[in-house]
C-alpha cells in the first residue's frame, strides 16, 4: 500500500533507533559534562573533563568533548595576570645556595618541601598568602593567609606543615631569597627542625616554579575569579580552596590526574 520495501522499511527503522541511541547517548553525555563542570566550580576545561569522564567509562574524545562545552557556553574561568611583587630580596642576611638546582622530581613525600608568598586582594585591605608545598604530592603541607608580608606569616606556615607531618632530619627547603626566609627567625626554626636550606639564584623564578606555578593555578582558578568583601571571607574561602578542592579534589597532569591526596595515598599503600 505505502509502496515500500519490507528490506526498505527495517533498514529506515533501524537507522532511526541508530540515532535516538546517539541523542540519547549525547544528552546524557552532556549532562554529566555539565555536573562535572559545575562540580568543580567552574574550573575544568575540557582536557580534565575528558579525564574524568574516561575514569567513568565514557568512551570519549577531548574534541567531543570541547565541542559539547563551547556548544553550551560552558568556560572555564580564567582571569587576567596579575602580578605584584612579594619578594623582598634587598637585604645582606645570609643567603644559602641553591640546593635544589630545579630538580623537581623526588622519591617520596617529605623529602622536598618548597615555600612561597603571593599576594591576594581585598576590600578589607590587601592580604598575603604563605604556602608551603610537598615537591613529591604537590600536596600544600602547610600555608597562613595574614595582613603582611613578615617573618611571623611563612614562620606560622613553616610551624603548620611541620607539626601535621612530623617529616625525618635533613629534609631539604627551598624557597627565594625573601628578607622573611633568610631572617635569623626563620634560619634558626629551619635548623631547630633539622631541615636543610636551599634558596633560588637572584630573579630566577624557574628555581621555585612547582609553588610558583601553584600560586598562578590559586590565582586563575580561583583569587581572581572571586571578590572577598571581607577578610573573614577570604579566610573561610582559601581554607575551602586549598584543604577541600586543591588537596582532595582537584587532578594533576603531573600525578595522572589524580589529587595530592590520592596520590599520597597510593604511595603509602605501594610501600606496606
Amino acid at each position: 500500500m505505502l509502496e515500500v520495501s519490507r528490506s526498505g522499511y527495517y533498514k529506515w527503522y533501524q537507522e532511526k533507533e541508530n540515532e535516538n541511541a546517539y541523542q540519547k547517548r549525547r544528552k546524557a553525555l552532556l549532562a554529566r559534562i555539565i555536573w562535572i563542570f559545575f562540580d568543580v566550580k567552574q574550573r575544568y576545561g575540557s582536557p580534565k573533563i575528558t579525564k574524568l569522564l574516561r575514569k567513568e567509562g565514557w568512551n570519549v574524545s577531548e574534541r567531543l568533548v570541547g565541542k559539547l562545552m563551547g556548544e553550551n557556553n560552558l568556560r572555564a574561568c580564567v582571569s587576567k595576570k596579575f602580578r605584584v611583587n612579594t619578594t623582598d630580596s634587598n637585604h645582606s642576611n645570609p643567603i644559602a645556595p641553591n640546593v635544589l638546582n630545579q630538580q623537581f622530581e623526588t622519591t617520596a613525600p617529605n623529602k622536598v618541601w618548597v615555600t612561597d608568598i603571593t599576594y591576594v586582594p581585598c576590600r578589607e585591605g590587601r592580604m598575603y598568602l604563605a604556602s608551603v608545598m610537598d615537591l613529591y604530592t604537590r600536596k600544600i603541607v602547610g600555608w597562613k593567609l595574614g595582613d603582611r608580608m613578615t617573618t611571623d606569616l611563612v614562620l606560622a606556615a613553616l610551624d603548620q606543615a611541620y607539626n601535621a607531618h612530623k617529616p625525618s632530619d635533613g629534609l631539604l627547603h627551598h624557597s627565594d631569597r625573601g628578607s622573611q626566609y633568610t631572617s635569623e627567625e626563620y634560619r634558626a626554626r629551619l635548623q631547630q627542625y633539622k631541615m636543610k636550606a636551599s634558596m633560588s639564584r637572584k630573579g630566577n623564578c624557574y628555581d621555585n616554579a612547582c609553588i610558583e606555578s601553584f600560586h598562578s593555578v590559586l590565582k586563575k582558578e580561583f583569587i581572581y575569579c572571586t571578590r572577598f568583601k571581607s577578610k573573614a571571607q577570604a579566610q573561610q574561602e582559601m581554607f575551602e580552596y586549598i584543604e577541600f578542592f586543591y588537596n582532595r579534589k582537584r587532578i594533576h597532569g603531573s600525578l595522572g590526574y589524580v589529587s595530592p591526596e590520592q596520590f599520597e595515598e597510593m604511595y603509602y599503600k605501594k610501600i606496606v
